[in-house]
C-alpha cells in the first residue's frame, strides 16, 4: 500500500512538473490607424520575395492564432487586409556569461590544468555556456484597398529558452495584444507560455 501511494504520489509530482509554465516578459510597441475592429476583419497572408519558404510557412501557423484571437479572420478568397508576419531569432551571448571566458581562462575550484603560456586553471569540463536567444517579431496589417497600413506592431523577448513553437507564438499574442487601440511607446506584455 505504501508503495503504491509513493507511486501516485511521484507520479502526481511528474505531471505538475509536466504542467507548469514560464513567464515570458516582451517588449511591444504598436501603431494604430484603427479605431475599433473593423466590420469585415477578413485577411490573407502576404509575402516579400525573400519569405518564400517553409520558415515563414511555419511563422505565419504561429501568428495565425494571435490573429484570430485579436478579432481577425482569415479569408484568402475574399479579404479585406493584407497581413505581413516576420519573426527572427538569434543566439547571442547570455547576460549572466562568465566575464573571463573570453580570455580562456579564470579562476576555479577544483582541479585544473594550466593551458599554454597563460595562467589560470581550466574547467576539466570544458566551456560551460547557458543559451541565450533574442527573438523579434512584426504584424503589418494593410488595407487592401487603399493599401495603407491599418495596424503595426513589434514584440521583442529574449531568454534561454530554446522552443521557437512554444516561444514566437506567445510572443504574436503579445504584439496583438490590445488590438485595435494601441497605446503609446513601449510597454511590457508578459504571456505564460506552457513548457514543452
Amino acid at each position: 500500500m505504501a508503495a503504491r501511494l509513493l507511486a501516485l504520489l511521484a507520479a502526481a509530482l511528474l505531471l505538475t512538473g509536466c504542467a507548469s509554465t514560464f513567464r515570458l516578459d516582451n517588449e511591444v510597441r504598436a501603431f494604430s490607424a484603427l479605431p475599433a475592429v473593423p466590420a469585415n476583419p477578413a485577411y490573407r497572408f502576404e509575402r516579400l520575395p525573400s519569405q518564400q519558404n517553409e520558415w515563414q510557412t511555419r511563422v505565419e501557423a504561429w501568428a495565425d492564432p494571435a490573429l484570430f484571437a485579436a478579432g481577425l479572420k482569415r479569408d484568402d478568397a475574399a479579404p479585406r487586409y493584407s497581413v505581413q508576419v516576420f519573426a527572427r531569432v538569434q543566439r547571442v551571448l547570455s547576460p549572466f556569461a562568465d566575464p573571463w571566458d573570453a580570455w580562456g581562462g579564470g579562476v576555479g575550484v577544483g582541479v585544473g590544468v594550466t593551458i599554454g603560456f597563460g595562467s589560470g586553471f581550466m574547467s576539466p569540463f570544458g566551456r560551460m555556456e547557458q543559451p541565450w536567444y533574442r527573438r523579434e517579431v512584426s504584424v503589418i496589417l494593410r488595407e487592401l484597398a487603399s493599401n495603407q497600413v491599418a495596424w503595426e506592431s513589434h514584440a521583442v523577448a529574449d531568454g534561454p529558452w530554446s522552443d521557437n513553437a512554444g516561444v514566437l507564438p506567445a510572443m504574436f499574442s503579445a504584439a496583438m495584444q490590445g488590438f485595435p487601440a494601441a497605446p503609446a511607446g513601449v510597454r511590457k506584455v508578459v504571456i505564460d507560455v506552457p513548457a514543452r
